[in-house]
This record gives structure tokens, sequence and C-alpha cells, in this order.
């Protein structure tokens, strides 16, 4: 099997395990706790609450349309892997639907912690969402119109379009859940949860800082670096304003443990200015160098 095979092959299983882990999440945190998760599946939970008609349904009803429409006119690759996200979900709700989970189904009959299944099910929203965006896919439902909303409105901000979309699905949840504002709550916290980790999911766990360095002493200062923190330098041609005299800048990327060592080795240079930032991100070839 080729690379580009057995990478496709791992994306599609890491989506089809993260369809499996939302549909245990719904029937254990969510169904059993009366509120709205956020986006098209708050919608079609708020319906199957009022009808009992499975969100398994639903779910397929109302977001095959909106994929198929995705894969002639914006992305197939993102398509099948909504359709595979869209179906191992749609059949794992069904299927757990017929099975009595309420033994190991996280409620409370008195309500003094209701907030802990919202909390639960918004932590593993995110981390499915932000790994399933990671392989070009989605959980399907707003991430798909907010998708087209983007490609017919480009200037339209993507985590607006979201909100809206998700505040909409808060303030119905009111009328819903016997107009009360518990539920409402409880629909915020998951959606600000949700947002919150598959945000730090998608800005990956390589982060690292970036040191740009002013310096009048670039050979010795890098050869430092080299040599202690096994990570390359990148020497670029500067020219101070205010003195009118040559600089040379610096860059460096190392690790966070490495910040006190660096700052250690700086001290030792004078004339030496720096900056830091986070690098939220490293792709390519971010490794230590081997002595």
């Amino acid at each position: 099997m080729r690379n580009e095979q057995k990478k496709q092959l791992k994306s599609y299983l890491i989506v089809t395990a993260s369809a499996v882990l939302m549909g245990f999440s719904y029937e254990l945190f969510v169904f059993p706790n009366a509120f709205a998760p956020a986006g098209l599946n708050g919608l079609i939970t708020m319906v199957q609450y009022l009808f009992h008609i499975n969100i398994g349904y639903l779910s397929l009803l109302l977001n095959l349309p909106l994929i198929f429409l995705t894969w002639q006119k914006l992305d197939a690759d993102f398509a099948k892997k909504n359709l595979a996200f869209v179906l191992v979900f749609s059949f794992v709700t069904l299927m757990l639907g017929h099975i009595d989970l309420s033994a190991i189904a996280y409620h409370t009959d008195n309500g003094t912690s209701t907030i802990l299944g919202p909390m639960v099910a918004g932590a593993i929203s995110g981390a499915v969402g932000g790994t399933v965006i990671r392989q070009n896919g989605s959980t399907g439902g707003t991430d798909i119109v907010a998708a087209w909303v983007r490609k017919k409105y480009p200037e339209a901000s993507f985590v607006w379009v979201i909100f809206c979309l998700n505040a909409s699905v808060a303030a119905l949840s009111f009328f819903v859940y016997g107009y009360r504002f518990e539920p409402v709550i409880l629909c915020l916290i998951y959606c600000y949860l949700t947002s919150s980790i598959s945000d730090r999911i998608l800005k990956g766990g390589k982060t690292a800082l970036k040191f740009e360095i002013v310096t009048q002493d670039p050979q010795a200062l890098s050869q430092r670096l080299i040599q202690e923190l096994h990570h390359s330098v990148t020497l670029l041609s500067a020219q101070g304003m205010y003195s009118h005299t040559p600089r040379s800048m610096l860059i460096c990327v190392v690790n966070r443990h490495q910040i006190v060592r660096f700052q250690e080795i700086l001290a030792e240079f004078p004339n030496t200015f720096a900056y830091v930032s986070t690098v939220n991100e490293t792709v390519g070839n971010f490794k230590r160098i081997t002595s």
C-alpha cells in the first residue's frame, strides 16, 4: 500500500473513531440532561426531545443533502469525510437507542450537578471536532453551513457565523425545555468548551517559542545556541535606524523548556536585544540537531 493510501486510511479511521465517541457522548451525557448541544445537532436533539424521533434518522435526513451539494460544489475529500462521520454517528446513535444505558449514563434526579454532563459532552465534542477538522473533515451540520456561507460571502467571519448559529439554538432551547434558562446556560457552556478545546487541538500540540535577536556578535551567539540548545539559527542582515549602523538579526525557534537557558546565554552578550513570541504550531523540519 502506498504512503498516500495509508495516510487516507488512517484519516478515515480517525474520523470513524471520532464519530463513535461522539455517538456515545450524546447517549451518555447529552440526552439524559435535557439540553441542546451546539449547531444543527442541537436542533435535532430538540426535535428528538419533542417528538421522540431518533437523532440518527434526523442527522441523515438533514446532513446528506448538504454533504452531496458540498461534494459537487466545494471539496470532494471534505464531503467524503463528512459523509463517513455522519453515517457512523447516525448508526451508533440508532444502535444505542435500542440499548438501555441508564445504568451508566450521567444524569441526576435532583439537578444538583446537571452542569457536569454538558461540560463532559462539550469537552468530548471539542476534541472530536478539532480532530476531525485536522483530517479535512467536519462533524457536519453547522460546519457545512458555515463553509457554504464563507464560499458565498468570503468576507464573513467563520467564528461569527458559528456563533450566530449556536446562539439561535441556545435561544430556542428556552422555549423547548419548559421556558427555563438552565438549558440555555448549559447550551452556552457546551458551546464554549467545544470551541475552546477544538481551537486548541487545531493549533496543535507542537507549541514552541520564537526568539528574534538583534546583536553585534552573530557568529559567537549562534554557535552557543546551536551547541547548547541543539536548534539551528537563521541569520538576517539588519540596520539600526537610530544609529544607522549595521546589525544582525538571529531567528531561533526553541522548545518551551529551553527558555531559561536561552535567556542565560543571551545575558552573556552585551549590546544584544531580543523579543520572544509564541509559535502555535511547528510544521516541517522542526527538530533538535544531534551533536
